[in-house]
């Protein structure tokens, strides 16, 4: 279609949503033909300073105001609830347009990572029989998410002219499977916490959430320890690129006001990682925080076999990656040669084959390697699990972070040990436009260099109870009440 006809009637109601759809309690009135393209958008519009409120507007004078949601004032999980409860009723009536319209329907979601992995999280514990696919608009820092699948990295144009085009550009985007992953942590219960509601001992990120409880075939069900799930879809990291991400989100939320502008946010980064010593590690940074000194790290390449992992002494930040885009797009992995792939069984970075990509970085320094053709940190493995193990030692605290979110970990001071346990949960389905530096290894066009037998993401481990296999449930994966969702990331 051309560019000249996107502001016609004719190109726009493809993306509408009928309002009786939207509103269980409104009347039945059937569009003349049915939406070709039906979008539901949830944006953050306190993300990207004004950008989100701008945008917010720009979609309501475009598409039916109901369809356009404010997350500052409704959380996607209810949204989402009520309409697909409304469509299945609308199915057993015989309504062909809430048939059509469930297999057709895509979702956008404008914020930042923090937000998008937020409404990936919802979808993906509602366990919808026909998930719609998802858009992401980038209105962050980073936009690791947008930028892996070609909808960008910079903030977008909020006028009318630039909506009706990316609603253009999500009308031919592709489907694309991603692999999700289960984080848990385990650590010793707070001496405030009681058996039924258990104390975060720090600011934990919105992903992960407290139980009081794991299954009982779970090996990590200990008395007296707290366990937090969550997931994530781009990145673990721990070290000191965390720690300058917790510098930066500490700085911006207790300043606000100074972080509207997408490049004074960038230039603020790269500040703090000067003054928090990331550029000259060697001098300001101790070794015992070296992550070969701060814990033990295990992996499991193929099923049921756990191996120890060698990091070496001068690693200070650690990656443990989905997507191809780390750090506002660059790509930590890379794409190894045919020698290192069969020598160290490694293989390029495909994001739906079950394995997360684990690299090392000595410094900042190391990290512009990353800007050069073909550069990448400290290749360590590729596995379906990695297992961190801390006990007592030099530190007393580490950084970690997951897709954006961080914070400031406690170490064990007596005999307890605290684990971080990553794990592949399952998949959920991303919209990507033909920029998509994402590689699908069920991609003809994607290189094959390994057995599809290695693979066991479809295996589920029968020693794992209900709560691995989702992130917490769709009603506890939100926002909690009083928390200001401009800070996501």
């Amino acid at each position: 279609m051309a560019s000249e006809d996107l502001n016609s009637e004719e190109f726009i109601k493809q993306f509408r949503i009928p309002g009786y759809i939207l509103d269980p309690n409104s009347e039945i009135q059937y569009p003349p033909c049915k939406p070709e393209c039906p979008v539901l958008v949830f944006i953050n519009s306190k993300s990207g300073g004004q950008l989100g409120g701008d945008l917010l507007i720009s979609y309501r004078t475009v598409l039916n105001e109901k369809q356009v949601i404010d997350l500052g004032e409704e959380a996607p999980d209810g949204v989402l609830r009520r309409l697909f409860v409304n469509l299945e009723k609308l199915k057993n009536n015989g309504d062909e347009v809430a048939s059509e319209l469930e297999k057709k329907l895509k979702i956008i979601v404008a914020g930042g990572d923090g937000t998008a992995g937020w409404l990936l999280g919802v979808v993906s514990d509602l366990k919808l029989a026909q998930p719609p696919p998802i858009a992401t608009v980038p209105l962050g820092t980073g936009n690791n998410l947008p930028f892996s699948f070609g909808w960008g990295k910079k903030n977008p144009g909020t006028d009318r002219d630039s909506v009706l085009s990316f609603l253009n550009q999500v009308r031919k985007a592709k489907d694309m499977k991603i692999d999700s992953w289960h984080i848990l942590m385990r650590m010793e219960a707070s001496k405030q916490s009681s058996s039924c509601d258990p104390i975060a001992p720090l600011d934990l990120p919105h992903s992960l959430h407290a139980f009081n409880r794991v299954s009982s075939s779970d090996d990590l069900n200990v008395e007296g320890y707290d366990t937090f799930r969550g997931g994530f879809w781009n990145y673990f990291s721990m070290g000191m690129d965390a720690q300058v991400s917790y510098a930066f989100h500490s700085e911006r939320k207790l300043h606000p006001e100074k972080f509207k502008n997408q490049l004074v946010n960038q230039s603020t980064y790269a500040k703090l990682g000067c003054s928090q010593g990331w550029f000259a590690a060697s001098l300001f940074h101790p070794s015992s925080r070296n992550i070969a000194q701060l814990c033990k790290v295990k992996v499991m390449k193929r099923h049921g076999d756990w191996q120890d992992l060698d990091v070496p002494h001068s690693i200070r930040s650690i990656v443990c990656l989905n997507l191809p885009s780390f750090s506002g797009g660059l790509n930590p992995w890379g794409t190894p040669n045919s020698n290192k792939r069969r020598d160290r069984d490694l293989t390029p970075p495909f994001v739906d084959d079950g394995l997360i990509e684990i690299v090392g970085f000595r410094d900042a320094w190391h990290g512009l390697v990353l800007l050069a053709p073909n550069g990448h940190g400290t290749r360590l493995a590729q596995a379906h699990r990695i297992r961190f193990e801390f006990h007592k030692g030099g530190a007393d605290h580490t950084f970690m972070r997951i897709d954006g979110e961080p914070w400031k970990q406690p170490l064990p001071v007596d005999d307890e040990t605290v684990v971080v346990e990553i794990s592949h949960l399952g998949q959920v389905k991303m919209l990507a436009t033909h920029d998509c530096r994402s590689k699908s290894f069920m991609d003809p066009a994607s290189p094959m260099s390994y057995e599809a037998d290695e693979r066991d993401s479809d295996n589920e481990d029968e020693s794992v109870g209900a709560e691995w296999r989702k992130f917490g449930a769709a009603d506890t994966f939100k926002i909690p009440d009083g928390v200001e969702i401009s800070h996501l990331s």
